[in-house]
């Protein structure tokens, strides 16, 4: 008699396989020719109905600055004459607001978004990074003019009495920095705006250099700490390199939010239309805060197409610093190609 084997795991399966009943074959998935179709042409839509409003508002803005741009053609850039009674008009004070403002918030907001950024993906203790990451995210969504009163009722006064009058008091009669701190101690003007400014795109610069951060490889990390480098060394030598067009693409999405911004340099600069000073704390003025109080009360004819042609400027100032960003990114590019 023939001894029988013990059942193996296999055979069991095999039973249970014979045993379930058969199911119902799964539905033959249909094609429909049309769709891939249509959406290639959908999506080819969206992209060129964005072009077409890209050369809507730039044909606009032509429009509705030609009868500036005639009157006053490039010498629109640098005169300081403004003035609706005699029909002069002049860009070089908002050009200026515009730029000085924007560069003094970048000055501040790179190198802390920087610090938050690196606090948060490599040195924050766990129950830390999300408490403040998400602090840090709450202050993009404080509004505009939120910040502005903030400035002129609060931080305008701080800043007269604790940092301008301190300075004026230590530079006054020094013949270059004298004329920097040179003013009315009043809390408004050029760098009370771009400190205001520096608060508002923190948390965009910051917030988008950390993701870009999280998203470097940790074994590119955990490699160089274990050849012995710092936390400086590899931030420097392996993120930075890893991550500079995310990086790039922050502090560009942050420049574009200070040269955007309305409402809150509108309550802190002081809305004055004349270049006296070179100083820091000089009432100023600037595209946005110009169109947003002369527009609206603006009559057709010069005044209307120069606030227009102000708005133009604007405009060519972003796609320049776009174009400059771009530039940037290639030559960063190109240098690792020759370094490897």
């Amino acid at each position: 008699m023939a001894a029988t084997l013990p059942a193996t795991p296999y055979d069991e399966s095999k039973k249970m396989e014979r045993a379930a009943p058969r199911g119902e074959p799964p539905a033959r998935r249909q094609n429909v020719p049309w769709a891939d179709a249509a959406f290639a042409v959908l999506a080819q839509g969206a992209a060129w109905l964005t072009l077409l409003l890209l050369a809507g508002i730039i044909v606009s803005l032509f429009i509705g600055a030609a009868p500036s741009i005639r009157e006053f053609g490039l010498g629109f850039l640098w005169s300081t004459d403004w003035d609706p009674v005699q029909n002069k008009y002049g860009g070089l004070v908002m050009i200026y607001g515009t730029l000085m403002t924007s560069f003094i918030a970048l000055l501040i907001a790179v190198p802390v978004s920087f610090g938050i950024a690196i606090f948060l993906t490599e040195l924050s203790p766990g129950w830390l990074k999300r408490p403040l990451g998400v602090a840090v995210e709450l202050l993009a969504a404080v509004p505009s003019i939120v910040y502005g009163m903030w400035g002129l009722l609060v931080f305008g006064p701080i800043l007269a009495e604790y940092v301008q009058g301190p300075l004026q008091s230590a530079f006054g009669t020094t013949p270059i920095l004298g004329a920097l701190f040179s003013g009315p101690p009043v809390g408004i003007g050029i760098l009370s705006a771009g400190i205001i400014l520096a608060i508002m795109v923190i948390p965009f610069i910051a917030a988008t250099m950390r993701d870009v951060f999280d998203v470097t490889p940790a074994l590119l990390k955990e490699s160089a700490y274990g050849l012995g480098s710092t936390t400086w060394e590899v931030v420097w030598k392996v993120v930075l390199p890893y991550t500079k067009t995310g990086v790039v693409g922050g502090i560009m999405l942050g420049l574009g939010r200070a040269l955007g911004e309305t409402m809150a340099v509108t309550f802190v600069i002081g809305n004055f239309n004349q270049l006296n000073s070179l100083s820091l704390f000089e009432a100023a003025n600037s595209i946005t805060s110009a169109l947003a109080n002369e527009f609206a009360e603006a009559s057709e004819g010069l005044h209307q197409a120069s606030l227009i042609y102000l708005g133009l400027i604007l405009f060519m100032i972003t796609f320049v610093v776009l174009s400059f960003s771009r530039l940037l990114l290639a030559r960063l590019k190109r240098g690792e190609g020759s370094r490897t």
